[in-house]
């Protein structure tokens, strides 16, 4: 083992997953993804993890006849695992308390804003239609919410008078990455302290 075992969740491209991977592979970073699981069985991100030899859990939501069984089948799974640290890297679900309680304080996601400014899906195309000057990038705690959770880390990225949602995007996701990266290390090496809703990396 490398560092300590972390599951990515990913519905979709996976660039984010892909940074992680790519960061994983360095031999001093303290993060080994041990997994990853999606709601998409065959997107492009499952592809990614299969080129680089990393379980799968795939399992589509439509498959069952409640959120609350899907949720409790995902955690299973995942459990099987034995993560640390859990990491949502564009993973289009609202997690529920049956796979929340299974890994308290242990499930971090990447979200393309300055939370609580546009949370949900559409953050960028939200931040272009309001006309914001400014937006960013966020790592929080993922709790029952939508993109409710303890902050632990932003970057703020200037938003150009001719962009659009998808050059926006691409300049939100690149600064992600960085961060990402950045923030599971601290989290892996040392934690992090919550007290009410302030979270902090030590």
């Amino acid at each position: 083992m490398n560092g300590a075992p972390m599951v990515a969740m990913a519905s979709g491209q996976g660039t984010l997953f892909q940074a992680l991977l790519d960061a994983s592979s360095e031999p001093d970073y303290p993060v080994e993804i041990v997994g990853l699981v999606t709601d998409r069985p065959g997107c492009p991100a499952q592809e990614r993890a299969v080129r680089a030899g990393v379980p799968v859990v795939a399992l589509d939501p439509r498959n069952y006849d409640s959120r609350a069984t899907w949720n409790r089948d995902l955690a299973d799974q995942t459990a099987q695992l034995a993560p640390e640290w859990l990491v949502s890297v564009g993973f289009m679900r609202v997690l529920a308390p049956a796979f929340l309680d299974r890994f308290p304080g242990k499930i971090v996601n990447s979200h393309p804003s300055l939370l609580p400014a546009f949370p949900g899906a559409r953050a960028v195309p939200d931040a272009i239609d309001y006309g914001v000057r400014m937006t960013g990038c966020t790592i929080h705690l993922v709790d029952a919410g939508v993109d409710s959770g303890p902050i632990l880390a932003q970057s703020a990225i200037p938003v150009a008078p001719d962009d659009d949602a998808d050059s926006l995007h691409e300049r939100v996701k690149a600064v992600e990455r960085v961060q990402l990266v950045e923030v599971l290390a601290q989290l892996a090496t040392t934690g992090y302290t919550l007290e009410g809703r302030k979270a902090a990396l030590p």
